[in-house]
């Protein structure tokens, strides 16, 4: 029972301390997430195209 006591504790001081994100600060994690998104696609077309034979090293 110790426990269950002790992560409500540490939940409630998590969510004391946290807040709501801004809209800038919303914007600037959606450009993150997206550009890191298209760098994992684009990463992930050219390995495709590496290993498939289309261009020649």
């Amino acid at each position: 029972m110790a426990d269950v006591n002790e992560f409500v504790q540490s939940s409630t001081r998590i969510f004391n301390v946290s807040r709501k994100p801004d809209m800038n600060e919303y914007k600037v994690m959606a450009k993150v997430t997206g550009l890191g998104i298209l760098l994992i696609g684009l990463i992930g077309y050219a390995v495709k195209f590496l290993l498939t034979g289309v261009i020649r090293l």
